[in-house]
């Protein structure tokens, strides 16, 4: 959930940054072709910085699964483990 919270804060903050560098360009005084040559340069590198930051997000959230796949793997061994050596103990009761 912290995670959450903190992606959806650094997109405020990304797209806060890209409006705040919109106007700027507006506002300053250069020519219309100028401007758009800039803004268009800002966009291709918010896109590149969303992009790598998607691709930092997915790789932790690869990570994690497969830490949730492990974790679960070694508890369904632990589980089996302890059904085998209550049988074995129930056999040995039983038996004996």
């Amino acid at each position: 959930m912290a995670n959450c919270v903190m992606s959806t804060k650094s997109a405020y903050f990304v797209a806060g940054i890209g409006l705040g560098a919109a106007v700027a360009l507006l506002l300053a005084p250069q020519s219309g072709k100028q401007t758009r040559k800039q803004m268009v340069n800002k966009a291709e590198k918010g896109k590149d910085f969303v992009a790598a930051k998607g691709r930092e997000i997915r790789s932790k959230a690869d990570d994690l699964v497969d830490k949730g796949k492990d974790l679960a793997s070694k508890q369904k061994e632990q589980l089996a483990d302890a059904i085998q050596s209550g049988a074995q103990a129930a056999r040995d009761t039983f038996a004996g």
